[in-house]
């Protein structure tokens, strides 16, 4: 049998003490670095974390501004801020959310885009922290709601300020609307002013006027727990309120124009010649801009895109018409004014116009012609052959040179935006843009409005404006005056843009041929003359596709898009005009029977039907 191991005590007590020594020294390493690690925290990196700790016990919080209020010249509110209620879950008190969502549905109408909404943003925010699952809840919601809100602990109703339009697609085009921050304009706004905000103006006088309607942020100090929720409030810095804008439009002669043109396409300008006011910016058909504001579903809004009437399309600012027959008083009057014409100067109009040697008839709207035709008859009858001869005369660069001069082919520079410019053609315009050169027939068609030429209903408006006044331009403008601090209204100067004027009885003698356009027997618009006051005008007719040369014209057998666009553009009372007016109908036919009657009702409006 092998003898057996004995054990050696001396060897293990060795093992023994060395392993523990070995222990020892790690643990004593090891407190000194523990130690050492405190001493950094609490004394070296002590203001560091002192910082951090005060954060995490006094957090600030943004308190948005009001949105400040928009009015028209006679203090009719136009753009307000109503109070609106939405139902907020708190998931964190939730056991079985679906269950309470199935639950709220039964009460509450819920469509598919408010639960895909409040997905989105329940993934966004602290468990504890409201989500809306439902925006601008009806009073009737509400009152169910609280009926059995005891049953949703985690369900609140909130109360918060929302844009809204009172006066809906009357004003949409004007005002524009409000709606939520997009990531591009994140990269534009000065992000600490709008910490708390979730709405920017997103076109018409609510973008232009942004900075001022929007006002300054608050802040308020409060104390939070280690998870973020707030125990207090400490300090309060109270936001500063947007400015309130008093607009030039008169709602009275918005709404007006809009019905004079009951329900057909168009536009309508109306401006106060003597300061640029703009009375009246209409652009038909129009949008419910409060449908925006909380956000639109993609099905309404490709409704809206994909329109053919296009009612998103700011046809005031943005629509490019040939001006036709319009722009012939300021032709004639170049002629005076340049010396190419005189007044009493006549020519034979048998229905057409030839360029000398070309055997090309240019044609003119009356068939059997005008007969003897002076300027003053030409403006009265518009009669195409004397401005096509005109027009000829002064060539292609002094009629660009001349019509610049009334703003036509650049913006007016009103205080609005996306406003387009039209066209004015000219040499070097085509040159550059067709690569082709000049030719003597694009003048004449030049001279009476078609061809190249556009012109947007804004333009023809400030252009009227400016022939009423002698030569006295300002640019016109929607935003009246501002509401300051003080509660006093601050006027927004007038920008005067006078034209250099070598004959004023020129300028009367063109005038004196408008008036005769409503005046006279065989007057364009004699069927708006009135005894109340006097007005001077012009028809116009723009062609929408051209005709060749043997064809008739016969509105009857075409397609309604295919029909003429009616203008007139006038300016009333004629001895201290108080208003110009532009009109466009599209596809109307003609000016004096479509376009007219819309002027006269608008006119009506703001010299009879107002209180001063």
């Amino acid at each position: 049998m092998p003898q057996s191991t004995l054990k050696d005590p001396r060897r293990e007590a060795r093992l023994f003490l060395s392993r523990s020594l070995q222990a020892g020294v790690m643990v004593a390493l090891a407190t000194l670095v523990l130690i050492g690690r405190l001493v950094y925290l609490q004394v070296v990196e002590h203001a560091h974390f002192k910082t951090l700790s005060q954060d995490n016990r006094v957090r600030l919080e943004p308190l948005p501004p009001t949105r400040g209020l928009i009015y028209d010249t006679r203090g009719v509110l136009l753009a307000e801020n109503l109070p609106a209620y939405s139902l907020e879950v708190v998931p964190e008190r939730v056991k079985d959310l679906q269950e309470t969502l199935a639950a709220l549905a039964r009460r509450i109408h819920l469509e598919p885009e408010d639960l895909r909404r409040f997905e989105r943003l329940r993934h966004r925010r602290r468990r504890f922290e409201g989500v809306p699952l439902k925006v601008q809840l009806s009073p009737t919601e509400v009152a169910r709601f609280a009926v059995d809100a005891y049953r949703f602990p985690a369900a609140e109703v909130h109360a918060a300020l929302l844009r809204h339009y009172p006066h809906g697609a009357l004003t949409a085009h004007v005002l524009g609307y409000v709606g939520r921050i997009d990531e591009r304009e994140l990269h534009s706004i000065d992000t600490s002013n709008y910490a708390g905000t979730r709405y920017i103006g997103k076109n018409g006088v609510e973008k232009a006027y942004e900075d001022l309607l929007h006002g300054q942020v608050g802040l308020q100090q409060v104390e939070v727990n280690a998870k973020g929720r707030v125990l207090r409030v400490l300090e309060n810095e109270p936001p500063v309120p947007g400015s309130n804008l008093r607009l030039a439009i008169d709602l009275r002669v918005q709404r007006a124009a809009m019905e004079a043109l009951g329900g057909r396409n168009g536009a309508v300008v109306a401006i106060d010649p003597r300061d640029g006011g703009v009375l009246a910016l209409v652009s038909n058909p129009g949008f419910d801009p409060n449908a925006f504001v909380v956000g639109i579903s993609g099905k309404a809004y490709r409704a809206l895109r994909d329109s053919p009437d296009k009612p998103l399309f700011n046809r005031a600012l943005r629509g490019q018409y040939p001006p036709g027959s319009t722009v012939k008083p300021f032709i004639g009057l170049g002629g005076l004014e340049t010396g190419v014409e005189r007044a009493e100067d006549h020519i034979f109009c048998p229905g057409y116009y030839q360029l000398p040697g070309k055997d090309h008839k240019y044609r003119d709207w009356k068939r059997w012609g005008h007969g003897r035709v002076d300027l003053d008859k030409a403006i009265t009858q518009s009669c195409d052959v004397y401005f096509y001869d005109l027009a000829h005369r002064l060539g292609v660069d002094r009629l660009h040179t001349w019509l610049a001069r009334f703003g036509f082919g650049r913006r007016t520079g009103i205080d609005l935006p996306g406003e387009l410019g039209g066209l004015l053609p000219s040499r070097q315009w085509k040159r550059r843009r067709h690569h082709q050169v000049w030719f003597p027939g694009e003048t004449l068609i030049m001279g009476i409005g078609q061809g190249y030429f556009l012109a947007t209903p804004l333009q023809l408006a400030s252009a009227t404006a400016t022939l009423a006044m002698g030569g006295h331009r300002v640019v016109p403008r929607v935003v009246r005056s501002v509401q300051g601090p003080d509660g006093g209204w601050v006027e927004v100067p007038a920008e005067a843009q006078p034209l250099p004027v070598r004959d004023q009885r020129h300028w009367r003698r063109i005038v004196t041929a408008m008036q005769h356009v409503i005046e006279a027997p065989h007057g364009t618009a004699r069927r708006i003359a009135n005894s109340a006051y006097h007005i001077a005008g012009k028809t116009g007719t723009a062609q929408v596709f051209t005709i060749r040369q043997d064809e008739r014209y016969d509105a009857s057998k075409l397609h309604e898009r295919l029909k003429d666009h009616a203008l007139f553009i006038a300016f009333a009372p004629v001895e201290a005009p108080r208003i110009a007016v532009a009109v466009v109908v599209e596809h109307g036919g003609h000016g004096g029977s479509a376009a007219a009657p819309v002027a006269k009702a608008v006119m009506d409006t703001w010299l009879l039907d107002s209180p001063p």
